[in-house]
This record gives structure tokens, sequence and C-alpha cells, in this order.
């Protein structure tokens, strides 16, 4: 079979993220070769090669440490659950009871309270008209709940804040070697020192109170007193790994839920019959709040609202892997050692799995009664990635997307300052180019007990 080859470098350096879907799309979702230069890495669009890359064939399709993305992300959170192989294998066996659909549910409440608590220095800005940036606000939204539930509030919220602050300093400034994937790590690139300053700043907050938590291990279930008692209970974790296993889950835990949620006001200001159906569902559900656990299973189109959201904007948008051996993909031969590029980004817009109206924000496609709903099934939608190396935080990302949107929306209307959507920069997760800015209105609601 011959393979078509897609002059990708112009396009991908003008706009990587749409040269991807174009790519796809020209393609008409075969495998295809882009066209890079000194390299020609394979990007696979289909589902059903999507599914065989990552699920069924995933041994011969490791993460490969020499990939751009793999190689960076490697040298923030070394090797743990972010590995591959038996480092992988413990590592995930420790930290996925924390992940347990009934642990996380148990803790729906705190969360909700936390969120909560932390949502009120908003009516201050709210009162005054103040403008705020919307991305920074999520992360001490999200820092409030998974601090206290993950990690005992052993890791102070204003902690994990400077946390994020680094994380975004990490996935940005790694833009420079996304866009040239082939150029050796030894020879420095704009953005390089910034990583290497962020890196230490993450390491000199956890490193601390991890070997506090060794010396002292408490019975709890987060995160610190489970690696504290692994270690004690014989297993052979040297205090890298537990560094390493600690910094990924702090970036597991909050990293999507912040970056996704994001992108949800500009969208909604361009969907007003959208913004208007999420606000009466929660009006209805949750009124003035405070959200609790048994309202989450009610809020049924909030959930579809965060599917589509899911679809269009996924926070790993690019996931590359390595071929250890020998492949035929999709009737095309794949080389040992060549890399393939998957992207949800470009699978979950292309016209061939998802129809006309691919790239148009419905939340209704997600609905039972809708075909894009088998389509989904068929893997075209995957933003958590698939097989063994799906996301442990799925389940906490639903949770906590609920809560957070559902308490916002019930104390709060918004206006953007620029009410676009914003174009995605090029960072190893997909984060608007520009802050998103707005104003909030307090919502008065006739129900006793709260003003708001």
């Amino acid at each position: 079979m011959t393979v078509p080859v897609w002059r990708a470098l112009p396009n991908f350096l003008r706009d990587a993220h749409q040269s991807l879907v174009d790519a796809g799309e020209a393609a008409g979702g075969r495998v295809v070769r882009l066209g890079f230069g000194v390299s020609s890495p394979y990007l696979v669009t289909d589902p059903d090669h999507v599914r065989q890359v990552l699920q069924d064939r995933a041994t011969n399709y490791p993460r490969g440490d020499d990939t751009a993305l793999w190689r960076s992300v490697r040298k923030l959170v070394g090797d743990g659950i972010l590995a591959e192989g038996d480092t992988w294998l413990a590592s995930r066996k420790t930290l996925a009871p924390l992940f347990r659909r009934g642990r996380i549910d148990v803790m729906v409440d705190t969360m909700a309270k936390a969120i909560d608590e932390a949502t009120d220095r908003l009516d201050g800005a709210a009162e005054a008209g103040r403008v705020v940036d919307i991305g920074a606000e999520l992360s001490r939204l999200v820092c409030a709940a998974i601090m206290r539930v993950f990690f005992d509030s052993r890791v102070s919220v204003d902690d994990a804040l400077r946390i994020m602050a680094a994380q975004e300093e990490i996935v940005t400034s790694m833009a420079p070697r996304l866009l040239a994937p082939f150029t050796p790590w030894w020879i420095p690139m704009p953005g390089d020192r910034r990583f290497h300053r962020a890196v230490q700043t993450i390491d000199g907050i956890l490193l601390p109170v991890l070997r506090a938590a060794v010396q002292q291990p408490g019975d709890g279930d987060d995160v610190l007193s489970t690696l504290a008692r692994a270690q004690r209970d014989g297993q052979p974790l040297s205090e890298r790994q537990m560094r390493d296993d600690l910094v990924s889950m702090v970036a597991v835990t909050t990293e999507t839920s912040y970056v996704v949620l994001t992108w949800l006001w500009p969208v909604l200001a361009n969907h007003p019959d959208v913004a208007e159906r999420l606000y009466a569902e929660v009006d209805q559900v949750v009124g003035a709040g405070p959200v609790r656990a048994e309202h989450l299973r009610q809020l049924t189109y909030t959930q579809l609202v965060l599917n589509e959201l899911l679809r269009l904007y996924p926070a790993g948008w690019i996931v590359p892997r390595r071929a250890s051996a020998p492949d035929v993909l999709g009737g095309v031969r794949i080389e040992r050692g060549a890399t393939v590029i998957l992207s949800p980004y470009a699978t979950q817009r292309m016209r061939a799995y998802w129809g006309p109206t691919a790239e148009s924000f419905d939340p209704e496609r997600f609905a039972p009664d809708r075909h894009e709903v088998e389509t989904a099934r068929r893997n075209a939608y995957y933003p958590f990635g698939l097989g063994m190396h799906r996301c442990l935080g799925e389940h906490l990302f639903n949770v906590e997307a609920l809560l957070i949107v559902a308490t916002l929306v019930s104390r709060f209307r918004f206006a953007l300052t620029d009410p676009t959507v914003p174009a995605p920069r090029v960072a190893a997760s997909l984060r608007p180019r520009r802050q998103v800015e707005l104003t909030l209105s307090r919502r008065d609601h006739a129900v006793p007990g709260r003003s708001n």
C-alpha cells in the first residue's frame, strides 16, 4: 500500500492542532506520514487503528523516552506511574486504589464543601466588578478540593498553587521542543531554563513533605500515607520513585480539571442556548446550593456539556508512541523504531467520525438516543486514553468538574472581556493561547439559607 505523505511542517508550525485535523481528513483516516523534513512520523486517526496502538498491541507501542513529549515529561515525573513496564505496574498497583469509584464517591461531599468555601473569595470580585482570570481561579478551586482529599491537607493550598504555576511553566516551556521534536535534548532550546527552574520549585515543595510522611506515616488513604506505608511494608520504593509518583499524582489530580474547564466559559459565551439549559438544570437540581453528592446523578445535561467539552478540548491533545517492533497498521508497514502520533484532538474533530458538524459544540450528540454515542464507543472518543494506560483520574474529573461547574453556575453569571473562543497554544496540554478573563455578577436565589 502506498503511504500518503502530508507535507506537514509549515502547517504544523503555523497551527499545530488544526494541521493534525487537516492531515487526518485529507488522508480519509488512513495512516499518513507527516513530512517534518528530518523525520516523518506516522499519524494515526482511525478509531480502529487507535485501539490497536493503545490497547490491542500496546506493548509494541510504548511511550518512547526519546519522543519530544515523553522525553520532557520524564524529566519532570521520572519513573513511576507514568513510566512503562515493571516500574509502572508497581506504581499503578500502589496508587490505583486511591482512584476507586467507591472511594471518590465517599469523598464527594468533602470535595464539594472545599470547593464551596474556596468559591466564597469570588464574592468580593463580583461585588467590585473586578475582572478575574478564570483559569487561575479554577486552579484554586481544584487545589482546595484535591489537597484535602488526596493529600490530607499536608500540602497547603498556597503551595499547591505554586506547584500548579510551576506545572504551567513546564508545559508551556516545552513548546519549542514539541515544534522541533527531533532536536536532541543536549542542544539548548528556548524554554529549557524555565523548565528546569519549575522542576526545582516542585521538588522544593514536595520533597520535604514526602520525607516528613516517611518519618511519620499515617494510617489514612491519602497519597503520601499510601506511599510511605508501601515502603514500610517492604516494597522496594526508593525516595526517587516515591518522589516521581508524588509529582505524577499532583499533576494527574489537578491538571486536566482546570485546563479543560478553562475552555468552558468562552464556549458558553458563544452558545447561549447551551448556557441557558445548563443554568436551568443547575437551578432545578441545586438551587442556591451548596452542591451535594446526591445532586450529581441528576446533572445529566451538565454531564453532556462536559463530555462535549472533552471532545473538542481534550487536555492530552497529542499522544506519541514508538514502535518497538515492525508492525502493519491499516495496511501500512510500520518499521521498528518509528514514531507513531495519535491525537484525540484530531480524531475527535474529524467529520469522518462525527459528521458534518464535527467542529460544532453540541452536547446533545452524547444524548443516549444519538448515534454519536455509538461512535464514541468505537474509540473515536478517547480524551482519557485507552488500554492499560487509560487515565486513573477519569472518574475523579467527572465528579470534580460537575461540582465546580454546578457551584459556579449556582452562584454567578459571567461576562467575558473577550467573548471569542481563544485559539489553543502549543504546550504539553491543551491550553488557551490567552488568558480567559471575565467579570461575575452574583445571582439572587429565593431559597432560604443563602443570599446568592
